[in-house]
């Protein structure tokens, strides 16, 4: 696995914040398995069972809130990294209509705070910013939206993470810039917005997947809220390599990479909720469902998808696996981990690697 993305991870020193959430604790499990020195900045891990507690990896780990600049700096301190990948978030909508105060001071304040530590720290050479495809201004047009698209939301959740990428783009700017790189900096920094991830470790509340794992566990029917809801839906392993192979491009000094870039599916794999839930029920029988719309439920997207063109373009970048593997890989691993206890997330990621090499995947050469 160390020969990926160049090799250019292999005994790397990275940070991940939010790396006891889903996605930054399957991205921790990647960059380990390519021989990178991993640490992690985050709050506890975010549900019982979680993935990051599943993966007992052999990585430093601080716990505490970016909220806390004492607490971001101390942890990018004594890391070193030479890569940071910023994934701390409070990254769910209902949720952010309960703590607007609390999911602002996160998503924005936080990421200011991860920003001037990266500054500060002269090791580090690279900053890959996550934030989501929610942070366009949404206009319930069925077509994707593009990097120059306008950004806003509707919700606070949606809207801090189009401030946190208006933050990001006035900080790069201002003082990564690109024009002084090698000079004033050595740091180049990318933003980049994913569509709704599956995947095996997922426990969050108020998440499709999750909703359904947890529904099966206790014998009960699934409850849809919003069954026409329409999302780009891929494999959390698509989207990761996407921000790993735009890392590699950063610690290689490549100035353009430093930009905003999407990470979504081909136009067919973005469903309506109904359809994902059917799909998943062919994977796993067990799977049972009803409708149940509430009387006044908070706002939410309706249509919303992406347009990858420019990391295709850009980068070469394309998803591995199509939505009908993705349900079946994820099935399968919450069908493991109920029925026999057993973690399958290092065997979905050979899985992964191994169909990619099959297609060429552009960071598998």
């Amino acid at each position: 696995m160390k020969p990926l993305f160049k090799g250019i991870y292999a005994g790397k020193k990275a940070l991940v914040t939010g790396h006891t959430g889903f996605k930054g604790s399957w991205l921790a499990l990647w960059l380990h398995q390519m021989g990178a020195e991993v640490s992690g900045l985050a709050l506890d891990p975010p549900s019982d069972p979680s993935h990051f507690d599943c993966l007992k990896l052999p990585i430093g780990s601080t716990i505490g809130t970016i909220t806390d600049a004492h607490i971001v700096n101390a942890a990018v301190a004594e890391a070193q990294p030479e890569i940071v990948f910023h994934l701390a978030a409070q990254p769910i909508v209902r949720a952010s209509y309960a703590d607007p105060a609390g999911t602002y001071a996160t998503n924005v304040l936080g990421t200011m705070h991860v920003c001037e530590a990266c500054r500060a720290t002269p090791s580090v050479r690279a900053l890959v910013a996550i934030t989501t495809d929610k942070v366009y201004r949404n206009q319930e047009w069925c077509w994707g939206y593009r990097e120059t698209d306008e950004l806003g939301g509707y919700d606070p959740y949606s809207s801090s993470k189009a401030c946190a990428d208006i933050l990001l783009s006035s900080y790069r700017d201002s003082f990564l810039n690109a024009s002084n790189y090698g000079t004033k900096h050595n740091v180049l920094m990318a933003v980049t917005r994913a569509g709704n991830v599956i995947g095996g470790g997922d426990w969050a509340r108020d998440r499709l997947i999750p909703d359904i794992a947890r529904a099966v566990s206790r014998g009960e029917p699934l409850v849809i809220r919003s069954p026409e809801s329409t999302r780009p839906w891929q494999h959390v392993l698509d989207c990761l390599s996407g921000y790993l192979l735009t890392g590699a491009r950063l610690l290689e000094g490549n100035i353009e990479v430093g930009t905003a870039l999407n990470f979504g599916p081909p136009a067919e794999d973005v469903l309506p909720v109904e359809a994902v839930v059917r799909a998943v029920i062919r994977a796993w029988p067990a799977v049972k469902y009803r409708i149940e719309r509430p009387a006044n439920p908070p706002h939410e997207a309706g249509v919303l998808t992406l347009d990858c063109s420019k990391a295709r373009s850009m980068l070469g970048w394309n998803p591995v696996w199509d939505f009908e593997t993705a349900i079946d890989r994820t099935a399968s691993w919450y069908r493991e981990f109920y029925t026999t206890g057993s973690v399958q997330s290092t065997r979905d990621l050979d899985r992964y690697i191994a169909d990619a090499c099959a297609k060429e995947a552009v960071w598998t050469r």
